[in-house]
């Protein structure tokens, strides 16, 4: 039997539809974008990421910002590779942190700087500060150490020469006013503020608090503390490339003027 034109045209029609879808299908699932999530503590971490999405969408980026409330679990749902990266932390803690729970992840890129200040509830300058005063300080070893040395530098306690960062309640050395001191963790020190006469408190939960640490700080690190925030990952996605354009654009000149518009000196930029 011969083959009529109607016979071939209707299997070479099935051809060049099948071809086609698969061919779209291929395109589509090319540009599709790419979810990248990242976990942050509410302020400055989570603000600052949502501030950059729509830069991020020019390059076919999704990003999803997963908020954390405390310095642990960012980490080990890092590690777990429940995110892709972390932004909530110095590199001081991140290092400590990594090494401790014998993690392999890194510092990606600094973004910024949280002073660390010193705040109350009860007093309105360093100077009413009473013989006896209880004192509330972060308990993980990197922020305790920074605290410390914050008090050190301005007088209040002397520290052992030599303890640098690593510093404990047993380096103090000298404590004229017989200052004593209550570590707890770092997220629930604004929340102790009426029970004892001041804290030290990190710059996000200061922020998170209601403070703004220039105007409200009896005493502030300066722009020179090393404890510069940043983007941490796992070692082995350091290279990937979305992240790679994620740090480029938290390092950008809008996001510098972002930074100095939206938070008056209380986050500075470290790049």
């Amino acid at each position: 039997m011969m083959k009529t034109k109607e016979t071939v045209r209707k299997p070479l029609l099935a051809i060049t539809i099948f071809l086609f879808c698969l061919f779209a299908s291929m395109f589509f699932s090319k540009t599709k974008a790419k979810k990248l999530q990242i976990g942050a503590s509410p302020l400055p971490h989570a603000e600052m990421l949502n501030f950059v999405k729509e830069d991020l969408k020019k390059f076919n980026i999704d990003l999803e910002v997963i908020e954390f409330t405390d310095y642990i679990t960012p980490n080990i749902a890092l590690n777990e590779k429940q995110i892709d990266a972390n932004f909530f932390q110095h590199a001081q803690y991140l290092d400590s942190f990594a090494k401790d729970h014998k993690m392999d992840i890194v510092s990606l890129i600094a973004v910024h700087l949280e002073p660390q200040g010193v705040f109350s509830q009860k007093i309105k300058s360093i100077s009413e500060l009473l013989d006896g005063a209880t004192i509330a300080i972060p308990n993980d070893p990197t922020n305790e150490g920074r605290a410390l040395l914050l008090l050190h530098n301005n007088d209040l306690i002397k520290l052992r020469p030599g303890v640098e960062l690593k510093c404990t309640p047993f380096d103090i050395i000298g404590n004229p006013k017989k200052l004593k001191f209550k570590e707890l963790e770092a997220a629930q020190l604004p929340r102790v503020l009426a029970d004892v006469d001041c804290a030290v408190i990190n710059g996000n939960y200061a922020l998170e608090a209601g403070f703004n640490p220039i105007k409200d700080a009896l005493l502030l690190e300066g722009s020179d503390s090393p404890y510069k925030n940043v983007v941490a990952v796992r070692r082995d996605m350091k290279d990937n490339q979305q992240l790679q354009k994620l740090a480029e654009i938290l390092t950008s000149d809008k996001m510098r003027e972002y930074i100095l518009r939206t938070y008056n000196g209380s986050v500075v930029p470290s790049f």
